[in-house]
């Protein structure tokens, strides 16, 4: 089963900008689209503003951030860009991320120009895409500029993966063993990103109850996903990698033992992709299996296919 996915209807080729253009996309709509199910949307569409039409972009009026014609500001669609993402509420509930098309006034998600007194600054974001993540604070969103960064690609798709199973779970009724078997599995993806939100999660967990179950749940799932936006950096890669080798301090030979501490500083150093230690540790845990391990997602947080985990 494909993942849904809300994705700028430009990035998959749907001639929707303003110039009557489109922005087609050949990683997202090739690669990706063997994994993901889009959903596209164009705010400006949705709005009635037509193709081709006139450009707008975001301007600071005081305090507040307008949406109006590039060369007429009485055209104001601000209001109305804003309610358009309150109305798709509906179906953006349902999906696992949401691709953004990169300086949008309507869509960018971050780094959009604002003009300040004629002048552009680049601290804004699209009207649609702001109150989308406004509204859906846990839900993995990135532009499709970044994706060519490959450390930003793996934390969005990981996160993409990591919302993915949670939707399964909760789809299938939620309990204070399916919670915490869930947290089981993801924890080392959790330490990997940041130390001190994965002791945070680990306590938010602990204090579940029957009574409580379903308001800890909420809490979980928003502090998970926010600490999954922290790219996981390599030094945690490491300490992650020394304490899985710890449940192999009695199945492996003093040579073995030599080699994959090598394999995991040389990974320290940059001198390997992370890919390499994590090979080797699958192939020991293989001839000496460990369930907690084995039921981890670290190793496999998403389809090897995509390759993700060679670049880092």
């Amino acid at each position: 089963m494909k993942i849904p996915i809300g994705i700028s209807s430009c990035l998959l080729g749907e001639k929707v900008r303003y110039d009557g253009g489109h922005k087609n996309h050949s990683y997202i709509n090739g690669t990706l689209s063997e994994y993901f199910e889009f959903k596209t949307f164009c705010p400006e569409m949705a709005i009635g503003m037509g193709v081709p039409r006139k450009p707008i972009r975001l301007i600071q009026v005081d305090d507040k951030i307008e949406c109006v014609g590039v060369k007429d500001e009485t055209v104001n669609v601000t209001e109305q860009l804003d309610a358009c993402a309150n109305d798709q509420l509906g179906w953006q509930k349902e999906l696992c991320g949401y691709i953004f098309k990169k300086d949008s006034p309507s869509c960018g998600m971050e780094r959009v120009k604002v003009f300040i007194n004629g002048q552009p600054h680049r601290q804004g974001s699209g009207i649609y895409a702001h109150r989308l993540m406004k509204n859906l604070p846990y839900l993995p969103v990135e532009e499709e500029g970044r994706l060519g960064d490959s450390r930003l690609r793996e934390n969005f798709i990981q996160r993409v993966y990591v919302l993915h199973r949670w939707r399964q779970l909760t789809a299938e009724g939620l309990t204070l063993h399916k919670l915490s078997q869930f947290h089981s599995r993801h924890k080392l993806i959790a330490m990997s990103h940041n130390q001190q939100d994965y002791r945070a999660l680990g306590k938010l967990v602990a204090s579940a109850t029957k009574e409580n179950l379903t308001e800890v749940a909420e809490q979980y799932i928003l502090d998970l996903m926010r600490a999954l936006k922290t790219i996981a950096s390599r030094g945690n890669h490491v300490n992650v990698l020394q304490h899985i080798q710890g449940y192999l301090k009695r199945a492996l030979d003093s040579e073995d033992k030599a080699e994959l501490t090598e394999v995991v500083e040389r990974y320290r150093r940059g001198q390997l992709p992370l890919i390499v230690p994590i090979t080797l540790l699958k192939h020991h845990f293989r001839k000496a299996p460990d369930e907690y391990i084995n039921n981890s997602y670290y190793m496999s947080p998403h389809p090897q296919e995509l390759n993700l985990l060679n670049l880092l």
